[in-house]
């Protein structure tokens, strides 16, 4: 998955706690985790989307997703609500 996807989002939902939120919430359609991101950070939103059925798609740096979202610092998980 690119970069792209996140960029042309209709709403990104940025960070670990509100991502796990929203998914709880059933409004997430995919996450997007950076690969270089500490596991112990980006674990607990990976197992809930694999429980509920929500896609993960892996990227690879916490810094370019996070100027995907439109934002000047990293971003270790992101979730969208729509493609």
């Amino acid at each position: 998955m690119s970069y792209d996807q996140v960029k042309h989002a209709s709403e990104t939902i940025i960070g670990i706690k509100q991502a796990v939120k929203a998914m709880r919430a059933g409004q997430v359609t995919a996450l997007f985790v950076a690969i270089d991101a500490d596991n112990w950070v980006t674990d607990p939103a990976i197992l809930l989307a694999k429980e509920i059925g929500v896609p993960v798609y892996h990227v690879d740096s916490k810094k370019e997703l996070g100027k995907a979202c439109g934002i000047h610092v990293g971003a270790a998980v992101v979730a969208i609500t729509a493609m």
